[in-house]
């Protein structure tokens, strides 16, 4: 896992999203579809394909990985707040301004919620939305 986050963090992210990609079929092997090591790999290895020119893609499998972990962890763990930021990231990045926002918005209520107005991810959810609002034309 850390080998393939640091070959993309060194520029081989097509490299670090196929490193990964094996790494889940190892682990729904050994552990389960479920278990959260399965499921931050499959974040891992969406970010890294993101990274690699794959928005689209990246947003899918995360928009496919969050009622897998809100199932598997809860909706208010820092993992499943974690993936949400992330799916609304890439889905801008491929294309779909408004929802990244829209999502944002949400993710920014339960982040209120659940650590406080802020908190640095609370911040970090702010500056995405407000990024992502301003992206889609909202005033």
């Amino acid at each position: 896992h850390s080998a393939a986050h640091w070959a993309g963090r060194a520029g081989d992210t097509t490299g670090a999203a196929a490193a990964l990609a094996d790494l889940i079929n190892d682990r729904t092997r050994v552990l389960g579809r479920n278990h959260p090591d399965t499921l931050l790999t499959r974040h891992e290895a969406a970010h890294w394909a993101g990274e690699a020119g794959d928005a689209t893609g990246a947003a899918a499998d995360l928009a496919d990985l969050i009622p897998r972990l809100t199932r598997a962890l809860g909706p208010d763990h820092p993992n499943t707040l974690r993936t949400r930021h992330s799916a609304a990231h890439w889905a801008g990045r491929a294309g779909d301004t408004t929802g990244a926002a829209a999502a944002l918005a949400d993710l920014i209520n339960d982040r209120t919620r659940v650590l406080g107005p802020n908190h640095p991810d609370t911040l970090a959810a702010r500056r995405s939305a407000a990024h992502w609002a301003g992206r889609a034309g909202w005033s």
